[in-house]
């Protein structure tokens, strides 16, 4: 059979391949050779204890509580003698000492709404990894939020701290709302990273160059918590991950869009899943192609969930967040940069945890294998059908 497409379609069918085949290049990433290695560690997890509305919507029955994992990051610019490491985030996970939290934190455990374990806490694990803390160079908080700052006091007066100009800094007692407290600060170091200065915009996202080698970007997210960043890592030359903090909480806030599903296609058993009603509900999802009880994915052209904006949420900006969301969201339909958030259930045991490095996450097709998991009625963070 001879098919032929006029001039219009032609130019059309040009314009779609072009587009699934997009590079970081078309953010406006600079190019470089230097790179950073990217090692995660998986804290903690805790049960928000019918508390997922405060993150997300819609809620279904059967779902009011969650899982969130605590994830904290190495990484590892350069090699030898010459290496510089840092840390982004801090999970505390359910701290052992969780009276000495400030009243604001210690509230969310000794009521119930948080509960869970961690045997070591991210100093130790770094430790038994054969990390000394001396060798960190600083810390970097995505924000001030207690799952995301550690225990400071626990760290060398060397190791600096580095957080959003726009992070609350009052502690408690002076401020008795105040969710830290004097200890997460004293003896170092503090960089408050101004993006009012930055000459870097991509995706509408004012970024800096951390080691001005463009190995690292911090990137400026607000939304979740005023002083909110993120931190765009390059692992080879040409592929990056986005450390995205709490940008979004669970995949499904994200997943799907239109230019994510071109780029990386629903897996055809979740697809046949869906469609024959075994997962998503049509009672609460919708999508032009869909009907009862047939759920079809792929004309489906918003993610499925929505920031929480309810009264007893645990973002500040609800529509500041969502347009860094927006904006974060173009990184995620990108084949060269792998985003990852703080507290994706879905991915708890598909990607390797120190001492393996993420590095070769394009290489080993692992974005491909896990950004979909979200939909899968088996993995534990799927959130799609009543209980």
């Amino acid at each position: 059979m001879h098919l032929s497409f006029s001039p219009l379609q032609i130019l059309a069918l040009c314009h779609l391949t072009g587009s699934a085949l997009a590079t970081f290049r078309e953010f406006g990433i600079p190019p470089s050779n230097a790179t950073v290695s990217i090692k995660r560690f998986n804290v903690a997890n805790f049960t928000a204890v019918n508390d997922l509305h405060t993150f997300v919507t819609p809620i279904l029955p059967g779902h009011a509580s969650a899982i969130f994992p605590l994830y904290s990051y190495l990484v590892e610019h350069g090699t030898g003698e010459s290496r510089r490491r840092l840390m982004f985030d801090l999970p505390v996970g359910i701290r052992k000492d969780v009276l000495n939290f400030a009243p604001a934190v210690k509230v969310l455990f000794t009521s119930g709404d948080l509960t869970g374990n961690v045997s070591k806490d991210i100093t130790e694990q770094l430790q038994d990894g054969g990390i000394e803390l001396q060798s960190i160079e600083s810390v970097i908080w995505s924000h001030s939020h207690f799952d995301h700052i550690g225990d400071m006091s626990k760290w060398p007066n060397s190791t600096s701290l580095v957080i959003g100009s726009e992070t609350d800094t009052s502690t408690y007692p002076q401020n008795v709302n105040a969710s830290l407290r004097d200890s997460d600060f004293a003896g170092h170091n503090v960089t408050k990273i101004n993006f009012s200065t930055a000459t870097l915009t991509f995706s509408g996202l004012q970024a800096i160059d951390y080691f001005d080698d463009g190995s690292v970007y911090l990137v400026n997210t607000p939304g979740h918590l005023p002083g909110h960043l993120t931190a765009l890592a390059r692992v080879t030359p040409t592929s990056f991950i986005l450390l995205g903090g709490d940008t979004f909480h669970h995949a499904g806030e994200a997943r799907p869009r239109p230019a994510f599903q071109q780029a990386f296609p629903c897996p055809a058993h979740l697809l046949e899943e869906a469609r024959s009603g075994q997962s998503i509900s049509t009672d609460f999802f919708w999508s032009p192609k869909s009907s009862l009880r047939s759920f079809d994915i792929p004309s489906r052209a918003q993610q499925l969930l929505s920031i929480s904006d309810l009264p007893d949420r645990f973002t500040a900006d609800p529509v500041e967040a969502q347009v860094s969301l927006e904006k974060i969201a173009t990184f995620d339909a990108d084949p060269d940069i792998f985003v990852l958030i703080s507290h994706d259930l879905s991915i708890v045991g598909s990607l390797p945890y120190f001492p393996q490095s993420l590095d070769a996450w394009k290489e080993n097709g692992w974005k491909e294998e896990t950004v979909w998991n979200f939909v899968d009625k088996a993995n534990p963070a799927f959130v799609f059908s009543p209980v």
